[in-house]
């Protein structure tokens, strides 16, 4: 997987903790993961190897249901680093999950995406650059962090509405009775949703004046962070976050940045680029992340980029790549992926 210079992923002490209280030696996950032991003591990791201690300690433990709640709940939260831990300050669970969607941007390689219709709130979980997913622990944990934030946060026992996972994630009674809600496996989606009405609860941990302290840090630090990013690039990953089903239009996106469409449309220019050009490498670059994964269907994949009907992205691929999507994932993937057109199962993970 390719890895960005820029990442530099600091694995919380409170991740260590909770692999010792779980009677998990850390060296023996470093060694696991193929990371020098040394990494417990200095845990700043590349993207590769955040992914590597999460798949060492999904296989130490064994069920990835199991090692989900179990590490969720043995999770001290005074262990968590400024970034989560001004959520667990904040006003009321809105105030809290806003938060960590924002401060997430500061530690890679997990994006949320917070949606609020009707009486849900959906929490979609997407990669920050994409190149490839992250362990079924690793998608389990982020998501089940988040219900636990606002049960710690309000103290009281909140249960979702709905999780869906896109991979198999061991056993389903396990993960149903932690969330309180029913646990799909096999979506096109990492999600999780919410009783829109928890979100109003206030949480008994609200604490200004730590949050006075933690917010203008935190907030500096990304925006040093934002503004080091080409313009076209921040473009780029608002793009991706919002291709699924339909093609997203330059309104939403220059809302999204909190500018006009002409003022988007310069800054583009300045970098000579243009909205459509950027719109077509996020789709190239999310088409080629989502064939790697042999648990999407070629249907799926064009409708997560964008595209109406599979015909018009079996146009755009072959001009990408001048191939067809399903023989491109072959050659990549191996002879046993299906051909075009047939629904493929979901790899199931162990």
């Amino acid at each position: 997987m390719k890895s960005h210079p820029s990442e530099r992923i600091k694995i919380p002490l409170g991740f260590w903790a909770g692999l010792r209280e779980l009677g998990i030696d850390p060296d023996d996950a470093a060694r696991k993961a193929g990371l020098p032991l040394s990494i417990v003591a200095e845990p700043i990791v590349n993207t590769a190897q955040y992914f590597a201690i999460w798949q060492a300690y999904s296989d130490l433990i064994g069920d990835t249901a199991r090692g989900i709640t179990l590490l969720v709940t043995a999770f001290e939260t005074a262990k968590y680093p400024p970034t989560v831990l001004a959520t667990y300050h904040a006003r009321d669970y809105r105030d809290a999950l806003n938060r960590m969607a924002r401060y997430k941007q500061l530690c890679p390689p997990e994006s949320l995406r917070i949606t609020e219709e009707g009486e849900r709130c959906t929490i979609d979980l997407d990669w920050l650059h994409n190149e490839q997913s992250g362990p079924p622990m690793l998608v389990g944990i982020t998501l089940a962090c988040l219900l636990e934030l606002g049960r710690r946060g309000t103290g009281q026992p909140l249960t979702a509405k709905l999780v869906e996972f896109s991979h198999a994630m061991g056993d389903t009674q396990t993960l149903e009775a932690y969330f309180g809600c029913p646990v799909r496996m096999g979506t096109p989606y990492n999600r999780l949703t919410l009783h829109r009405s928890d979100l109003d609860r206030p949480f008994v941990s609200y604490n200004e004046e730590l949050l006075e302290v933690l917010t203008p840090v935190l907030d500096q630090s990304l925006d040093e962070q934002q503004s080091s990013r080409s313009f076209s690039e921040s473009v780029k990953w608002i793009m991706k976050r919002t291709l699924t089903g339909g093609r997203p239009d330059i309104q939403t996106i220059a809302k999204e940045l909190g500018m006009s469409d002409r003022t988007l449309q310069r800054r583009l220019a300045d970098e000579n680029t243009s909205f459509k050009h950027v719109l077509t490498q996020a789709r190239h670059e999310q088409a080629l992340d989502y064939l790697a994964d042999s648990s999407l269907d070629i249907k799926e994949v064009a409708f997560l980029i964008g595209y109406e009907d599979q015909n018009s992205f079996y146009r755009a691929f072959r001009q990408w790549e001048g191939d067809t999507p399903s023989n491109w994932r072959s050659e990549r993937l191996g002879a046993d992926v299906v051909s075009e057109g047939q629904l493929e199962l979901p790899t199931v993970l162990a």
